[in-house]
């Protein structure tokens, strides 16, 4: 049983068949057999979970046994605490409603690679990182939330699933390590 902990590249897709010159995970991985535990979509960068064990695919990746993910995020915006608070209620997305997170602001990573390409910097509106810790992890979750309350998403990065986390097992875009499965739970 194999368990991969993956540092994915920013415009990288969650795939390994090609799609029409896009970098995928096949780009940075020739490991035989395994498979994402999750997703990050194409603009988001951070840490991912591979294996080739279906059980434990299941473990990580289903709603009832969801790790909590921690994802540090650039905003566009400064946030209060109306606006934090928000963030951590259940926030109505529309088609469904978040479960309570952890939200908080944060200083900018000084460990944090810089992004290619940049994001997109307005001189006129400042920036802000927050910290969110998620249970669950709809297709999208965190730009909507940030979007809900008035604070758009610029750059997003996942940084720990369950015990797993680039603090502990730093690894930079598109490098990756082979860790124990029991290490997600510590």
């Amino acid at each position: 049983m194999s368990l991969i902990l993956f540092n994915k590249p920013f415009q990288v897709l969650c795939q390994f068949s090609p799609q029409d010159g896009r970098a995928t995970l096949a780009d940075h991985l020739s490991i035989p057999n395994i498979y994402p535990a999750g997703r990050l979509d194409a603009d988001s960068e951070g840490l991912m979970l591979l294996t080739d064990d279906g059980k434990l695919q299941h473990m990580i990746a289903h709603p009832d046994h969801k790790e909590a993910k921690v994802y540090i995020v650039q905003v566009e915006g400064v946030p209060d605490a109306a606006s934090l608070a928000k963030l951590q209620a259940p926030l109505d997305l529309g088609d469904f409603v978040t479960k309570p997170c952890k939200a908080v602001q944060i200083e900018a990573p000084e460990w944090l690679w810089p992004r290619n390409p940049p994001i997109r910097e307005r001189a006129d509106q400042p920036t802000s990182w927050l910290a969110i810790t998620l249970q669950e992890g709809k297709n999208r979750q965190v730009r909507r939330m940030t979007a809900a309350v008035g604070l758009p998403t610029l750059r997003l990065v996942r940084t720990a699933i369950g015990g797993i986390s680039l603090a502990t097992h730093p690894l930079m875009p598109g490098e990756w390590m082979e860790v124990s499965p029991k290490d997600i739970n510590t």
